[in-house]
């Protein structure tokens, strides 16, 4: 599986190709980051996002995109940033069919180095080991981009099995419900119907 993993943001956005291999082997395939200048209108600078998302997921392939959550900022301006260069990454995606998977800061920092907790030079150093790179991504947002894309590679098959077990057990309970109601009715019958 191809995973374009996303480190959103209007100054600088993060951008990293992973494939998955057996079991948790991963390789990179591309980084960047793409920067648009401060002090251009907002819908220039997200128009340029778009553009650079769009050549990279046509360039690429990748089979989903993984985006990191916006989930606490303090600044509300920086917030708001982030919150639209996600919208723009997830609508290209969607554009072209792509499922788009949201994991937050402390489910990527956790899966990478096992600890949600874990500052920008732990993940960076973690995702240069785990990929084989001789150099360390730079800046941060590079090496977020990658370790987002292999959050992703290690989460995802929980969570298709959690999904797949939620949907049985759906299924179970829809049968289940279906065949009380059927036993009710023949017992109605045959005591003769409701008093």
């Amino acid at each position: 599986m191809r995973v374009f993993g996303v480190d959103p943001g209007l100054t600088r956005c993060g951008f990293g190709v992973v494939d998955g291999g057996p079991g948790r082997t991963v390789r990179a395939v591309a980084v960047d980051v793409l920067r648009t200048p401060v002090d251009a209108d907002l819908s220039v600078r997200l128009h340029e996002l778009y553009i650079g998302v769009c050549e990279w997921l046509d360039r690429y392939e990748p089979q989903v995109v993984a985006i990191e959550r916006v989930f606490a900022q303090h600044n509300v301006r920086t917030a708001m940033g982030v919150a639209q260069a996600s919208g723009v990454v997830a609508l290209a995606a969607a554009q072209r069919g792509l499922p788009v998977e949201f994991h937050t800061p402390s489910e990527v920092k956790a899966a990478v180095t096992g600890s949600g907790r874990a500052d920008k030079a732990q993940v960076t150093a973690m995702v240069t080991k785990l990929l084989g790179l001789k150099v360390a991504p730079k800046p941060a947002d590079a090496a977020d981009a990658l370790a987002l894309a292999i959050c992703h590679h290690w989460r995802a098959p929980m969570r298709n099995r959690l999904q797949e077990a939620q949907a049985k057990a759906a299924e179970l309970a829809r049968v289940h419900k279906a065949k009380l109601a059927e036993a009710s009715k023949r017992t109605n019958v045959k005591s003769g119907g409701t008093r």
